[in-house]
């Protein structure tokens, strides 16, 4: 589709690139035979006050006249037809570049789009075909228990709270993508601390020492409830995937223009083949990152990269297999 489109957007800077071409041609065409014109004209004058104007002479000099006009006007032709075709040729090269770039950004949306709706629909269709077929073999008992009973409600309540837990992220996706956060000074130190505080609750129970070394001055420009759940994001992975009494330690460093924020964790690490793709929606690494932790849908880190530069930030990651992750997030200044 993207290809046909292209061949058409090209065909329209083609016509347009030619259209002005052939209309300065045609003006520089008749703006030289009218130089020419007048040239012949002056050497006409000149002819007749020193050779007469006899009658012979009149009519073997138009005759020259007309063949040497001829020959002129026949290779200022020649020349714009020649100049045409290579304008067209690089015209079309240029006009296909230009097409190609312009629907890039465009073609890429799309494909973003197309795998952004099968994920969720995958997703979305995973707890439900779970607890259909769960629902459906109970039912089928005809000796059915009170206490399976409950079990099974039970367990349709977690894949409904999983339910919930898509449905609120792909929602916090969608009001990120259509609004535009309220941005004010916003205390680092401030915020790194509510980040911390909201994931000790996990950090605890593996006894995981969560330290940060802020500056208490730095300030950065945004909305702190947004850099926080960023943070928080960051930080809940580093935690998650963590070893027991290992640490995780947030450091901030004011630059010239922003701040940068440093997350860094002792877990497992990500593999080089897998660390571009983890701040795309629904991408779960398969390495040993990911096995023993909760479940999850791969919305976090998308969320908080999206948060991230609706405040002109960016937020990257660092890492290695067995020597843990660094997430850097850099934020502007207040």
């Amino acid at each position: 589709m993207f290809h046909q489109t292209s061949l058409r957007l090209t065909g329209l800077y083609l016509g347009i690139i030619m259209a002005i071409s052939i209309f300065f041609s045609v003006a520089l065409y008749n703006l030289s035979m009218h130089e020419v014109d007048r040239g012949f004209d002056r050497q006409t004058e000149v002819v007749q006050r020193v050779f007469g104007s006899g009658p012979f002479r009149q009519q073997s000099y138009i005759q020259q006249r007309e063949d040497i006009y001829n020959d002129i006007r026949g290779h200022v032709i020649a020349q714009l037809i020649f100049i045409n075709l290579l304008i067209m040729v690089g015209a079309g090269f240029l006009s296909y570049y230009l097409a190609r770039r312009t629907l890039k950004p465009i073609e890429e949306a799309h494909q973003a789009q197309s795998r952004f709706t099968a994920d969720a629909s995958h997703e979305l269709r995973t707890p439900i075909t779970a607890m259909r077929t769960e629902i459906e073999v109970t039912l089928s008992d005809p000796k059915l228990k009170l206490a399976d009973a409950k079990d099974q409600l039970q367990s349709n309540l977690e894949e409904l709270d999983k339910l919930t837990a898509l449905s609120e992220g792909l929602l916090r996706l969608a009001q990120l993508e259509a609004s535009d956060l309220p941005k004010e000074a916003v205390s680092v130190h401030t915020l790194v601390q509510a980040a911390v505080d909201r994931v000790l609750p996990l950090a605890e129970p593996k006894h995981n020492l969560v330290s940060q070394s802020v500056p208490a001055d730095a300030q950065v420009l945004g909305d702190q409830a947004g850099l926080t759940e960023a943070l928080v994001t960051v930080l809940d992975n580093a935690v998650k995937y963590s070893p027991k009494k290992s640490q995780v330690t947030v450091v901030a460093k004011p630059g010239r223009g922003d701040v940068i924020i440093t997350v860094t964790d002792q877990g497992p690490g990500i593999s080089e083949e897998e660390l571009p793709h983890i701040f795309e929606r629904f991408y779960r690494a398969d390495s040993s990152r990911t096995k023993g932790t909760t479940d999850g849908y791969g919305l976090g880190l998308a969320i908080a990269q999206n948060i991230v530069q609706l405040h002109g930030g960016s937020i990257t990651a660092e890492s290695s297999l067995g020597k843990g992750t660094t997430v850097t997030i850099s934020l502007p200044k207040a």
